[in-house]
């Protein structure tokens, strides 16, 4: 495994992060395909033998247990200081994946009063005095974004946080945080969590090229679009057929998102691979990118998440997998 500055910090990741929205308890929230704590300490402990440092979660996934479960695994399987540790800030967590009634007017969004509650709950599920790298999950359009930033900004010289990142907005939202910062000499955002796949390319547009510029970590989620990069258009999945979100994500009745299907196809049984290797090669070899991040529910996942950061695709198999695809609604900031 190699490890990269994540941006332009000194701090060193793996080339691959673990997602760890697939671990939680599989009652608690909106996601029916997540795999319980005894399903998921296993593949936890194989991403460590394989050199992943860098673990993602959210205040938000499975009602707070993905924390937990990741939190107690990685307590009992590595030492902290050897790992880095990611979560996220802006759902609401109270009773549910949304909070209802007056109880749950401030357990959202990105106000001082919300980053300030939820980091501390945060602290707690997961175990630890301190977050490596704490996100905000989105955009809010209801706090300044200035009180957004002097609240992280306090959050990193309380020492309960080490790094902030974002994720998925606009470029021009993304610029404006990165500037009021610089302004106020206040914390900057060293890391952009976004939606990058062969079948989700927008933000070649702007965002990357804006991270690149200003020396931002690109940690893109969902690099195998849901799985569906990994099989054929046809197929489906226990997660596919549950997974309401993904499902706004990726139109499957687009011609072009079918033609790309194929040529990853085409291409891994050229290479003798499995499909999962190429469309993740795609993402890696990307310039911007630092670390694609993955889910693994079996360990074959793992494996091959790997073996496709040696994987070198090349100007032709990169041209043939990037020519049929066609300008995508921009969905996932929401």
């Amino acid at each position: 495994m190699d490890y990269v500055n994540l941006g332009k910090t000194g701090l060193k990741v793996s080339r691959l992060c673990l997602g760890c929205m697939t671990y939680g308890v599989p009652e608690r929230g909106d996601h029916a395909w997540t795999l319980p704590e005894a399903a998921s300490r296993p593949l936890i402990s194989q991403a460590l033998e394989l050199g992943i440092n860098f673990f993602d979660t959210a205040n938000v996934y499975s009602e707070g247990t993905s924390e937990e479960i990741v939190g107690r695994a990685l307590r009992d399987f590595a030492k902290r200081d050897d790992i880095v540790l990611a979560t996220k800030v802006f759902f609401p967590v109270v009773g549910g994946a949304i909070a209802k009634g007056a109880g749950g007017a401030n357990r959202k969004g990105l106000s001082r009063k919300a980053i300030m509650t939820e980091l501390e709950d945060s602290l707690r599920r997961l175990g630890t005095d301190y977050i490596d790298l704490y996100q905000i999950h989105r955009w809010d359009y209801t706090t300044p974004i200035e009180e957004t930033l002097e609240a992280l900004h306090d959050a990193v010289k309380s020492g309960k946080v080490r790094y902030i990142g974002a994720s998925s907005m606009h470029a021009w939202q993304f610029a404006k945080a990165l500037y009021t910062a610089d302004r106020h000499g206040w914390a900057r955002f060293v890391s952009m969590q976004n939606h990058v796949n062969l079948l989700n390319r927008e933000e070649e547009r702007e965002m990357l090229p804006l991270c690149a510029a200003e020396g931002i970590g690109v940690i893109p989620w969902s690099p195998l679009a849901r799985g569906r990069l990994t099989r054929d258009w046809s197929e489906s999945s226990a997660r596919l057929e549950s997974d309401t979100y993904g499902a706004s994500l990726y139109a499957r009745t687009i011609e072009a998102d079918r033609k790309v299907v194929a040529r990853v196809a085409e291409i891994a049984a050229k290479r003798g691979v499995p499909r999962a290797q190429v469309a993740l090669a795609w993402v890696a070899q990307k310039p911007e990118v630092t670390a694609p991040i993955i889910g693994a529910g079996k360990p074959h996942h793992l494996t091959d998440a790997v073996a496709a950061l040696t994987l070198n695709l090349t100007k032709d198999e990169i041209a043939a997998l990037e020519e049929p695809y066609v300008p995508h609604p921009v969905v996932g900031f929401s």
